[in-house]
């Protein structure tokens, strides 16, 4: 999916675009969580399709629930509604720093390419010399 660390640097309009597929991406898996937990809280909570919504949209974005939760099988849904959305947090914000760190690294490993080619001394290093001091 990416280019490879012998390739170019993708240009800044290809790369634009997959970020912006990246972010399409990651609003797809928001938008399938908040849907599953919509209708958890409503079918399984009970609650109407407003109060789902609160209640998915609050415990997708790490804030908590709002509504109390009477029955032991919403409390359930709930607890696993909430690890669940930690995971999806997780993804969706890998899926969007991918793309970024990736260029960041492929810029690093070509300037250390350049560097090399250029009589460095291997590695990336690079031979400095100290100032001398004139007594």
């Amino acid at each position: 999916m990416y280019e490879h660390r012998t390739h170019p640097l993708l240009p800044r309009r290809k790369f634009m675009r997959r970020v912006a597929f990246h972010g399409l991406a990651a609003a797809a898996i928001v938008s399938v969580s908040l849907t599953l937990g919509i209708i958890g809280y409503h079918f399984v909570a009970g609650l109407s399709w407003i109060d789902a919504l609160l209640n998915a949209s609050m415990i997708l974005t790490g804030m908590g629930p709002v509504d109390v939760l009477r029955s032991d099988t919403a409390k359930l849904f709930a607890s696993f509604y909430a690890l669940f959305s930690g995971v999806v947090f997780l993804v969706t914000a890998s899926i969007l720093v991918a793309p970024i760190a990736h260029r960041l690294l492929h810029r690093l490993h070509l300037e250390e390419q350049e560097d090399e080619g250029a009589g460095g001394v291997g590695q990336g290093a690079r031979r400095t010399r100290l100032p001398t001091r004139k007594s």
